[in-house]
């Protein structure tokens, strides 16, 4: 190829790429993102809800034991369902935290899924908290991280 035709077809690609590349964008304000909404190609289904995550490990940063599963099971089911008696989700991991000693930890870890009407996200919010705040308590942990995302869901 030419030098010619290797710049019309980069600029070229580039223009599609322009075009076709969904535009997004990330503040670091902490700005929630917009829910999903819907395109041409796309029909929005379901109703405006709230999918809140939490990263819970396992490993205590004071050397005391592992959280098992069945002490995280039992936590659950002790301070989790009583606030989200619709259900919920547990995934299992390995996640890797920079713990308050400044040592990375690679550990097993527990990721939970809350799914909850958005009209109901400041009341479950202090629930999300409380059940965040009984974790460090009762395994020595640094933080239990969240992460919130608003979305769509069809029952």
């Amino acid at each position: 190829m030419t030098r010619r035709t290797v710049l019309a077809v980069a600029g070229a690609a580039i223009a599609v790429l322009g075009v076709a590349a969904p535009a997004a964008q990330a503040s670091l304000e902490g700005d929630r993102p917009a829910a999903p909404r819907a395109t041409a190609s796309t029909t929005a289904r379901g109703t405006a809800y709230v999918e809140t995550r939490l990263f819970f490990g396992t490993e205590r940063p004071d050397g005391g034991p592992d959280v098992t599963d069945a002490q995280f099971m039992a936590f659950v089911d002790r301070s989790v369902t009583p606030g989200f008696p619709d259900g919920l989700t547990i995934q299992e991991g390995r996640g890797q935290w920079h713990d308050s000693n400044g040592v990375i930890e690679r550990e097993r870890s527990y990721e939970l899924i809350l799914l909850y009407p958005a009209a109901e996200a400041g009341a479950r919010d202090a629930r999300i908290e409380r059940i965040r705040e009984a974790y460090v308590r009762a395994y020595a942990q640094d933080s239990v991280a969240r992460l919130d995302e608003p979305t769509l869901a069809d029952f």
